[in-house]
């Protein structure tokens, strides 16, 4: 995890400052997430990188809490939320191994994310458990596991040399799969043109007891 900070840590003002890849579908997934949305909407953002995500959405609910390992990438988010004045958002550094959830949320979006942690599983379950009876999970995962195989190998050696973080190689079967197997619903289920990701909109089961 602390390997994992450093990595981001270095990488926030080249990240902060990279274009969006694919700007029509990233603002359909904007869209998509933003209907579920209504301004008592109270949000969780898990690996919100430098917050451009959570400032976009700001003005659709109550309040985000927006969470990142790299205390790098929660400041320069912290700076851009000051400069455009929004204030229904806090940014707080944080693994999601360690954030203490004090009551449960509405909405949560782990937005490329899940190929980045190390037990995906036990993470979907944290999220689920957080989540209100009805409540919403966004996700928007690279899925490396039909067309870049080679990942698996790569992935472990440019780690332990510094090069890379976690980053976990699967289907969009296979991650389909683990949001069903922890006990959601599937809404929306949504490929861009690229194929290399898919955005997934799922529900907690309503009558869930926390």
């Amino acid at each position: 995890m602390e390997a994992s900070a450093k990595f981001w840590d270095r990488l926030a003002d080249r990240y902060a400052k990279k274009p969006i890849d694919d700007m029509p579908s990233y603002e359909h997934k904007l869209k998509l997430t933003q209907s579920y949305m209504t301004n008592s909407t109270k949000v969780l953002e898990v690996g919100c990188g430098t917050g451009s995500t959570a400032l976009i959405h700001a003005p659709h609910v109550k309040h985000i809490l927006a969470t990142d390992l790299s205390g790098n990438m929660i400041e320069i988010a912290r700076s851009k939320a000051q400069a455009q004045n929004v204030s229904n958002v806090d940014f707080v550094t944080s693994s999601v191994e360690n954030l203490e959830v004090k009551e449960p949320i509405d909405m949560i979006l782990a937005l490329s994310f899940l190929h980045l942690v190390e037990d995906r599983a036990l993470i979907l379950q944290k999220l689920y458990s957080w989540l209100k009876p009805g409540g919403i999970l966004v996700t928007s995962t690279v899925c490396l596991g039909e067309s870049h195989k080679i990942f698996k190998f790569i992935g472990p050696i440019g780690r332990k040399l510094g090069l890379l973080p976690v980053l976990k190689v699967f289907t969009q079967t296979e991650i389909r799969q683990s949001i069903l197997d922890t006990g959601f619903e599937i809404d929306c289920n949504w490929v861009p043109q690229n194929g290399n990701s898919i955005f997934i909109i799922a529900k907690k089961p309503e009558g869930i007891k926390q």
